[in-house]
């Protein structure tokens, strides 16, 4: 399996109801291998998010259904919506994929 982890420093202007449906688009999002998607900000005690305070993980089933989620014209779209919305563009925006050896 492999975590998709992405953290978002959104723009000051950008309110929290536009945050929320950009991840509720991200949510419609229905492609094989995808096995589940969690979304929202922090609740962090430690409170060293840096200023990303929102973010989201996904996970799939193998690099190819990665990569199919990456080609995927949808995920394209929430791409750019979350670009538009990140504090510098693309630089306000972390991704880390996670290989996890042992998945249910």
């Amino acid at each position: 399996m492999i975590r998709h982890i992405v953290l978002l420093k959104a723009r000051p202007e950008v309110t929290e109801d536009h945050l929320e449906a950009i991840f509720a688009d991200l949510h419609a999002l229905h492609l094989p291998g995808l096995l589940a998607l969690h979304s929202g900000r922090s609740e962090s005690p430690e409170q060293i998010e840096r200023g990303y305070l929102h973010g989201f993980t996904v996970d799939f089933a193998d690099w190819q259904a990665l990569a199919a989620y990456q080609s995927h014209p949808d995920h394209q779209r929430v791409g750019r919506a979350l670009v538009a919305a990140a504090e510098g563009g693309i630089d306000g925006i972390l991704v880390f994929d996670l290989p996890i050896e042992d998945a249910p």
